[in-house]
C-alpha cells in the first residue's frame, strides 16, 4: 500500500516589479494557512517518508513549514525542479520513479498540475484545488511504478477554510 499527498504551496504574495513568478514569497495569509495545515497534519500523525517540493519560493516555504511542524528535517526535503513548471504527466513519471521503500510520499508543488492530477489518480474528481491545502490518496500498489489513472482512493481533503 502508498500513500500519496499531494500540497498545493499556501497562498501567495502578488509578484511586483522586477519579481519573477518563481521568486514570489508566501503572502501573510500563505504562511499563516501553512502553519495551521502544518499544525493539523502534526495532530493527524502525518509522517512522510519522502517529501519533495518544488524550489519555487512559496512552494519552498510551505514544503519547510510543514516538514519543521512534523518533525521531519527540513534538509531532507528533495528539491525537484521541474515540479514549478510540469504538467501531470510529468508529475506521474516523477511519482513513478520513487523507490519502492518509500511508502508515505508528500509532494509540494502548483496548480494547474496538482490539481489535475489528484484528479486523474483518484476515484472522486475535485475542483481545484485551493492553495495551502492537501489531497492525501492510498493506492493499492506495491511499487510507485504502478501508479496510473483512477488506481487510487481519495483518504484525505482538506483546505486552509476547512482548519480555522
Amino acid at each position: 500500500m502508498k500513500q500519496l499527498s499531494l500540497i498545493r504551496h499556501a497562498n501567495a504574495a502578488s509578484g511586483h516589479g522586477s519579481m519573477r513568478d518563481i521568486e514570489r514569497p508566501l503572502s501573510q495569509r500563505g504562511e499563516m494557512d501553512a502553519q495551521h495545515l502544518a499544525q493539523h497534519l502534526h495532530k493527524t500523525g502525518f509522517a512522510p517518508d519522502i517529501l519533495i517540493s518544488s524550489p519555487a519560493t512559496r512552494a519552498a516555504a510551505t514544503a519547510e513549514t510543514i516538514a519543521r511542524g512534523v518533525g521531519y528535517d527540513p534538509s531532507r526535503i528533495q528539491w525537484e525542479e521541474m515540479i514549478y513548471d510540469a504538467d501531470p504527466a510529468d508529475l506521474m513519471t516523477l511519482i513513478s520513479n520513487i523507490i519502492a521503500q518509500h511508502n508515505t510520499v508528500a509532494l509540494v508543488g502548483h496548480n494547474p498540475a496538482i490539481s489535475e492530477l489528484s484528479n486523474r489518480l483518484q476515484n472522486r474528481p475535485l475542483n481545484a484545488i485551493p492553495p495551502g491545502s492537501v489531497v492525501t490518496i492510498e493506492f493499492p500498489i506495491a511499487q510507485w511504478s504502478e501508479i496510473g489513472h483512477s488506481t487510487g482512493t481519495l483518504q484525505r481533503f482538506e483546505t486552509p477554510k476547512m482548519l480555522h
